[in-house]
């Protein structure tokens, strides 16, 4: 219903999207309810339906919050294989340190209320982002610089 209250044609949006099933791990379940779908199924499913509308900004407001730790972790993954293939500028809400530097190339930690920022971070760690990455220096004193930025 989106694709046609933004003046989008369906039908090649269904034809786009049933193409891009397999891309998003959803190939076989075109046609299932949502309900049956697991947790990051039901996520891949959402951020495909974010994609299909070829913004240059996506935005995603803690998309992996409600999901256990090892699939949270494989989506992550995942999240950065696809923007691998599309390079769309993503901004990612996120109240996990690690997801932040993870995924990000910059961080911004934000003050409570009123809300701007505190301070911004850039994240120097090469790509393609392996979760080994979380045991170098670079990363533990970035994250150590967060958890300051936090608390103060």
């Amino acid at each position: 219903m989106v694709l046609k209250l933004i003046n989008k044609n369906v039908k090649e949006s269904r034809k786009k999207a049933m193409e891009l099933l397999p891309l998003f791990g959803l190939e076989g379940y075109a046609h299932y309810y949502p309900h049956v779908l697991s947790g990051g199924m039901k996520q891949r499913a959402a951020l495909l339906r974010t994609f299909l509308h070829q913004n240059d900004l996506l935005l995603l407001d803690e998309p992996f919050g409600a999901l256990d730790a090892l699939t949270r972790e494989s989506m992550h993954e995942w999240l950065l294989d696809i923007w691998s293939k599309w390079q769309r500028s993503v901004l990612f809400i996120t109240h996990s340190i690690d997801e932040a530097i993870f995924l990000s190339d910059r961080v911004y930690v934000l003050a409570a209320r009123p809300t701007y920022v505190l301070t911004e971070y850039e994240v120097n760690l090469p790509r393609p982002r392996k979760k080994e990455m979380s045991f170098t220096d670079e990363y533990m004193s970035l994250k150590s610089k967060l958890v300051q930025s936090l608390n103060n």
